[in-house]
């Protein structure tokens, strides 16, 4: 059997998550720590006693999930449980870091700062309230994108990220998601609707913030990963450091192929996936996805202790 571990991307963070691993396990206690070093600043107290809207801007959601989903590696580290036994990792948006991260291709500190500016700049690179996101709903994503297309009307509108069979989120200028939403409605979306997101994500406007991290990526040390990484922006696994560091500047401004992704990784033999860090959400699209894969999610220690069990 061949399985993969995937790393969640924004929106899952909530206030106390990792705070049990890292109560739990040393090893887990220490990722935090390493990340607050990193950053300067007790991230692990906002992520853990802070408020949920502090938690929520990008440059605090980013860095905070990698930590969650890397406290869970090292938790299942230490019963016995490697990143080896993965033949396949990969992560959703930010998640694509914590996958690396935890492949050793980066460096826990270096993961954290890279967010942390991913953060920054992405949420700089366009003003509050010029851009927006929107779920579509029942859609496939031909038809989001081809919706996408007539709603742009001149402005940017992309599909941003290709979830599952029935769920693409696009991404651009307020006006043309808008007109989107509409559109969608018209051609038969079960729901259509705007996201409370801060700015537009992967699509055309983060251009600058792809910039951004060009000049900051190829300030970090970056090795070839463990295990085989599946790219969000190509939907294929890569070990290539120098391909990595160009996807991921790329992965700003690219779609987010997630089913495409998860479509390949079952076509080359993987039967179970787990979901390391916070929440389910991509449990719940794998399953949409392709129901004859097992999913578990590894975010508590009672989590981890029962898939280390299940490899016993």
């Amino acid at each position: 059997m061949s399985r993969a571990f995937v790393f969640p991307g924004q929106g899952a963070q909530t206030i106390g998550m990792g705070k049990a691993l890292a109560d739990a396990y040393p090893a887990a206690k220490a990722v935090f720590d390493e990340v607050d070093d990193a950053l300067g600043e007790k991230l692990s107290s906002l992520i853990w006693e802070g408020e949920i809207d502090a938690l929520t801007l990008t440059q605090n959601a980013q860095p905070a999930l990698m930590a969650t989903s890397l406290a869970a590696m090292k938790a299942l580290e230490s019963e016995g449980v490697t990143i080896e036994a993965a033949s396949y990792v990969a992560g959703h948006s930010l998640g694509e870091y914590s996958a690396l991260a935890a492949a050793g291709a980066l460096s826990i500190s270096d993961t954290a700062r890279l967010l942390r500016t991913r953060g920054e700049a992405m949420q700089a690179a366009v003003p509050v309230g010029v851009g927006a996101m929107a779920a579509l709903l029942g859609l496939n994503f031909e038809t989001a994108r081809d919706v996408a297309a007539a709603a742009a009307e001149g402005d940017i509108c992309q599909a941003a990220n290709d979830n599952d069979p029935g769920q693409v989120v696009v991404s651009g200028h307020k006006g043309a998601v808008e007109r989107a939403v509409l559109l969608a409605k018209e051609q038969g979306a079960k729901r259509a609707m705007l996201l409370p997101v801060s700015a537009p994500f992967h699509c055309a406007l983060m251009g600058p913030a792809a910039e951004a991290m060009a000049v900051a990526l190829a300030g970090v040390d970056l090795n070839e990963p463990s295990v085989p990484v599946v790219a969000n922006v190509i939907a294929e696994p890569v070990k290539d450091p120098a391909t990595i560091r160009s996807l991921l500047v790329d992965q700003v401004t690219g779609s987010v192929r997630w089913r495409e992704s998860v479509s390949w990784m079952s076509e080359n033999g993987v039967t179970e996936i787990w979901e390391i860090g916070a929440g389910k959400a991509l449990s719940g699209m794998i399953r949409r996805i392709d129901r004859s894969i097992a999913c578990k999610a590894v975010g508590t220690p009672d989590d981890v202790k029962a898939a280390a069990e299940s490899l016993a």
